[in-house]
């Protein structure tokens, strides 16, 4: 019996080190159409979807409405 626990341990120990990882990042956008097309506007600079190069006016404000 504490030979079958030990070998469940080793087993859900190495699905555990062999599935991806997933992390929440947020993945830029191309242009502010893409933006758009997402419903994303107005996108402030402490955004985590926010690029300087979708500032055309450089406010802080990406791809306004």
């Amino acid at each position: 019996m504490l030979i079958r626990a030990a070998l469940v341990a080793l087993a859900l120990a190495a699905i555990g080190t062999l599935a991806p990882t997933v992390t929440a990042t947020a993945a830029p956008y191309s242009n502010c159409s893409e933006a758009k097309a997402n419903n994303d506007c107005d996108i402030p600079s402490d955004s985590p979807y926010y690029q300087a190069k979708l500032d055309r006016d450089q406010d802080g404000i990406g791809c306004e409405c």
